[in-house]
């Protein structure tokens, strides 16, 4: 055994996945990979330390659609970025609410990284981060189900919407990343659609609008496909280590567990 995926309860995901590395395995953390910094520190050191692959498992790293839409972002196509905003939300059973209260971040926690993720990877750390964490649903319980955050860069800013309160969420989960030559927006985000829409052409895109279709996309197969050629040592993977610390450090931030 080369490889084992930790799917654990999120409060038990570092502990796991800590001693999935001690044990000297490569690890795929479902996210959140835990539920405090200190935790995923540790994960992270023992992943250093044993020159072990260590993925974190948000379901849209490999999605086609965010994947060119970073792309436009980090290439210029877009201009100066100003502004990416992203929303993921459902309709949460009422008996599962009580799970999903676990964390004080609720929502925001449990799904919100699923945005945060590219977002962060993206932009880089953000200077400040403001979180609106709101209980507004009819239920006996203290889940956060309606909850936003604010992120400001030096030159941007990005915004999170998350709640368990929507209907048809499928359908109203978008990526968008904003500048100053145009728009890259993924929507809906599986089956992803992007629309690309640009005042200047700029790399393989033409000037206005257009709408990119993807092949049928199912969720964490080409994650799967990244880490077993990174185990062969045929390729890198696709984030590195900071990089997954800083995505921790802003989806605690963004839901008010940031110590």
């Amino acid at each position: 055994i080369q490889v084992i995926a930790v799917e654990s309860p999120v409060r038990s995901h570092a502990s796991d996945g800590l001693a999935v590395l001690e044990a000297s395995k490569h690890l795929h953390l479902e996210k959140a990979p835990a539920d405090s910094m200190a935790g995923f520190q540790k994960v992270v050191s023992a992943a250093r330390s044993k020159g072990l692959l260590l993925q974190v498992g948000y379901m849209w790293r490999y999605n086609p659609g965010i994947v060119a839409a970073l792309e436009a972002g980090r290439q210029g196509w877009l201009g100066n970025i100003y502004m990416v905003r992203a929303n993921i939300g459902n309709q949460l059973a009422a008996n599962r609410r009580p799970e999903w209260a676990e964390f004080s971040g609720g929502v925001m926690f449990e799904l919100g990284g699923h945005v945060i993720d590219p977002m962060v990877r993206l932009m880089g750390r953000p200077r400040s981060v403001t979180p609106t964490l709101h209980k507004d649903g009819a239920y006996p319980d203290n889940l956060k189900d309606n909850t936003f955050a604010i992120l400001e860069w030096e030159k941007a800013i990005g915004t999170v919407q998350s709640s368990t309160l929507e209907p048809g969420s499928s359908r109203y989960r978008s990526f968008e990343v904003h500048g100053t030559n145009g728009h890259a927006v993924v929507r809906p985000i599986e089956q992803p659609l992007l629309t690309i829409e640009l005042e200047k052409a700029a790399g393989p895109y033409k000037a206005g609008s257009q709408n990119i279709e993807f092949p049928p996309y199912k969720r964490f197969v080409d994650d799967m496909i990244d880490l077993a050629a990174a185990v062969r040592g045929e390729r890198k993977l696709r984030t590195s280590y900071d990089e997954d610390l800083l995505v921790q450090e802003v989806l605690l931030r963004c839901s008010g567990m940031y110590s």
